[in-house]
């Protein structure tokens, strides 16, 4: 194997290329990123970068680093075509050719069919941030479509810097695919806190220059109107070259797919989750370059492991951490610790453990989690002392 082509530059494709090299691989290695300019950090951007503005600080290596890697950064192209039998992709009249190709195509913002919607802006992009702060510098009314992470975390920089800020979230509570409803309601709690309007099961029915409309008539008064309803995988170039897709390109528990010469990596990827078996896909930094170690380890022969590591998440709101240590479903039973952890059981097991402000019970967690399964009897006896189940 001498050619490896890595599409996608986030930090699960630098990883992968990163990896290669530090486990002896000597061949080329070629990095393919749709933005132009050189890989960079994306969590930030919902963050510190819309208080700093400093886009220098995401910058995950300098341009010196490609170059003493021997990696060869291909910035500001889309591939638009993989040619599996001929094991070259194409961007326009460029191809690049591979002895192995990996995915790791990431996500792009959902767009609901909301009328007006071309009115509102995203935060995807670091040239989405920019824009975001450009609107920002004075006093300004915003409206945030979405009560997940992104959304939220918008809202509480917003709120903080002096604007006024009113969410609307379809669903009957805040980030409800990843915490407990005790989670949702102290966050709810803490947004309100800081004076942002939060309206739940409040879908929003068009965007309009002056503000948002709500499904109940509802006209919410707007200068800036944030788009902050999710995300879906890129899979179109793998469902074009016949790969299988199901909400996400779907790879084994060594993130091969069907073709023995591509793997997908990051958020793009559907995998088996390595407790349960059942397909998962995870919106995680973390698991984008634990994918890219893993898939450097199988090609350079150093280990042929399954996937196993332990999920886990976090989102700064306003002055609270939340982390979040393994991974639950919206149906997992929470029972609450007196230190305010909440504790997520499949059943008789321990899924996952959410936290704010605490990194000591985060970090336990994530332990705990990685020795084998928690048994909730056992954990419930010992008064959730991580350390003594």
């Amino acid at each position: 194997m001498d050619r490896i082509v890595i599409v996608g530059a986030g930090q699960g494709g630098l990883q992968a290329a990163m990896s290669l090299r530090q486990d002896g691989f000597a061949g080329s290695i070629t990095l393919i990123g749709g933005e132009a300019g050189l890989p960079y950090q994306r969590p930030p951007l919902s963050k510190a970068y819309l208080k700093t503005g400093d886009a220098d600080a995401l910058r995950l290596r300098p341009d010196t680093f490609f170059a003493k890697s021997d990696i060869t950064l291909v910035s500001g192209v889309w591939v638009d075509r993989i040619d599996r039998v001929g094991k070259a992709v194409h961007a326009g009249d460029r191809s690049f050719a591979y002895d192995h190709l990996i995915l790791a195509t990431g996500t792009r913002n959902l767009r609901p069919t909301i009328p007006g919607l071309d009115r509102a802006l995203d935060l995807r992009t670091l040239e989405d941030a920019l824009r975001l702060r450009r609107v920002l510098d004075s006093p300004r009314r915003c409206a945030v479509i979405g009560g997940g992470f992104i959304g939220l975390e918008f809202a509480a920089v917003a709120a903080g810097l002096g604007h006024v800020v009113t969410v609307a979230e379809a669903a009957p509570r805040l980030m409800s695919r990843v915490v407990s409803p005790e989670m949702s309601d102290r966050f709810l709690t803490l947004h309100r806190d800081v004076g942002t309007t939060v309206h739940l099961e409040s879908a929003v029915t068009q965007v309009t220059d002056t503000g948002i409309m709500l499904m109940d008539g509802t006209a919410i008064a707007a200068d800036v109107t944030l788009l902050a309803a999710g995300v879906v995988p890129n899979t179109v170039l793998a469902q074009d070259a016949g790969l299988r897709v199901d909400n996400g390109i779907v790879v084994d528990d060594r993130l091969l797919t069907e073709d023995p010469a591509i793997s997908a990596l990051g958020d793009c990827a559907v995998f088996p989750d390595p407790t349960t078996g059942r397909p998962v896909r995870l919106e995680s930094v973390q698991a984008a370059t634990d994918h890219a170690r893993l898939i450097s380890r199988r090609l350079m022969g150093k280990s042929d492991d399954p996937y196993a590591a332990v999920p886990w998440f976090w989102s700064d709101q306003a002055d609270a951490k939340l982390q979040i240590a393994g991974l639950a479903t919206p149906q997992d039973e929470a029972l609450t610790g007196d230190d305010g952890a909440v504790w997520r059981f499949a059943g008789d097991r321990l899924s996952a453990v959410e936290t704010v402000n605490d990194a000591r019970t985060h970090m336990q967690a994530r332990k705990r989690l990685a020795g084998g399964p928690v048994d909730r009897t056992a954990l419930v006896a010992a008064r959730f002392d991580l350390l003594a189940v």
